[in-house]
């Protein structure tokens, strides 16, 4: 089993919270855990991460393609942008029935790709400075990349058409970034994904809690409620 769990931490001098993402350091550690591990051997990952970086999510999830053995994604809340790659490259996914993947359309600094794109072709070639041009020559580079390296992950266990629909669905920037895609959504595309996350799952979840804050924003009582009728009828 390999875990990649990023939380939002906070630097200890000034209490600023800062987001953690996939980074080369969590492709470089994930990538030397799939090489120990024999080839035949099942792999389970477990994800929980906003995205990161294209270059490290396509390295694992390229790793996690090649690998012979059996290989499972649990996502217990949330895989997003590149933790939708690693998943994608998974032989099944198990879901909670609320979690969530997302698109991978690539990003261009702050912008999406497929929005630059789209502005310099409505407001034209001629209208806009050469830095929207270079962003969106880059763009359109990215668009290219990001769709190729979906299809060429799929195409393993689906066939080259359905690979294509699915990575036009999820990098053609039909949605924005942080689109919740349900297990629904991701059943009707033709992805092998299904409910009935291990309990184990939750309980390792609860190792890798949010760092402490002076007053908490949730809190819950987590035994069975009674009403006042029960409450008689017991009595």
């Amino acid at each position: 089993m390999i875990t990649l769990i990023h939380r939002q931490e906070a630097i200890s001098l000034l209490g600023i919270p800062i987001a953690k993402f996939i980074n080369i350091e969590d492709s470089e550690q994930v990538l030397r855990a799939i090489r120990f591990t024999p080839e035949d051997l099942p792999i389970d990952l477990i994800l929980h991460t906003p995205g990161g970086l294209v270059l490290a999510s396509e390295q694992i999830a390229l790793a996690l393609q090649k690998h012979r053995g059996k290989v499972t994604v649990f996502v217990p809340h949330y895989a997003m942008s590149g933790g939708t790659m690693l998943a994608l490259a998974a032989d099944e996914i198990v879901m909670d029935e609320n979690a969530v993947l997302g698109p991978v359309d690539p990003q261009i600094g702050s912008f999406p790709a497929v929005s630059v794109i789209r502005a310099v072709r409505q407001k034209g070639v001629d209208k806009v400075d050469d830095n929207t041009l270079i962003l969106a020559d880059v763009a359109s580079k990215a668009m290219v990349q990001v769709t190729d390296s979906i299809v060429s992950i799929l195409s393993a266990r689906m066939s080259k058409e359905q690979a294509e629909q699915i990575a036009s669905a999820l990098a053609g920037g039909h949605w924005t970034h942080d689109y919740p895609l349900t297990f629904d959504n991701l059943k009707a595309m033709g992805l092998n994904v299904r409910t009935g996350l291990p309990r184990e799952v939750y309980s390792l979840m609860e190792l890798y809690p949010q760092p402490p804050q002076r007053r908490p924003s949730v809190q819950y009582i987590p035994v069975p409620y009674r009403d006042e009728e029960s409450r008689k009828k017991e009595r």
